[in-house]
């Protein structure tokens, strides 16, 4: 029993020290810029050795995958949230709302990600990896489009709900492109919400 409880407390503080970590590297990646921080420069700012960091993560790339797998996580449970909300029809005017008014828009975020997005241009095991990571929120979206099939109908240029996914996720993409420019996150949710529901139903404001 004794063991049990001090596995059990080493295992807690293993999750905050690497969730400790990860505040910390999101912090520092924000501030300057992913390829411009180092390991030393994120135990610093998280108050870790650099073992408490080896211990957690291989290396920065691993631990920027870590970061994004929880923003990604973030955006498609927002996603598949507000879309789950419609019944088997989707309302799209009303499930685009929703999912605007809920969908994470942050720009120091969107900051690191893009520094991010350069380097693994540059690395095509790292894209790989990053591709797998976006194909994630292109299926929550896919998937609740192929349960409204049959009760809503897509613009016959989207092809499937795969093509639909896909264009949905170029809006968001162009969008937070301008976001980070403007710095206007309301102005950007009202544009994400004119251009999906423009996208998704031939520009009307009913569903078909």
């Amino acid at each position: 029993m004794a063991v049990e409880g001090t596995t059990g407390r080493v295992t807690k503080r293993r999750v905050r020290t690497r969730a400790n970590l990860l505040d910390a590297a999101f912090a520092v990646f924000a501030a300057k810029g992913f390829g411009r921080v180092s390991i030393e420069e994120v135990c610093e700012a998280a108050g870790y050795s650099r073992g408490a960091f080896y211990s957690n993560f291989d290396s920065l790339d691993e631990l920027f995958f870590a970061l994004y797998q929880q923003r990604a996580d973030l955006i498609a449970d927002q996603v598949s949230g507000a879309l789950a909300l419609d019944g088997p029809a989707l309302d799209v005017p009303e499930a685009v709302d929703r999912v605007t008014e809920v969908l994470l828009l942050d720009r120091d975020w969107l900051l690191v990600k893009t520094d991010f997005l350069v380097y693994a241009a540059r690395a095509p095991e790292v894209a790989r990896t990053l591709l797998e990571h976006r194909a994630r929120l292109r299926r929550a979206i896919a998937e609740r489009l192929s349960r409204a099939r049959g009760h809503t109908e897509l613009p016959a240029v989207l092809g499937d709900v795969e093509g639909a996914a896909h264009a949905v996720v170029a809006a968001y993409d162009g969008v937070t492109v301008q976001l980070l420019l403007d710095r206007d996150v309301e102005r950007a949710r009202v544009w994400l919400k004119q251009l999906l529901t423009a996208l998704l139903t031939d520009g009307s404001d009913t569903t078909v």
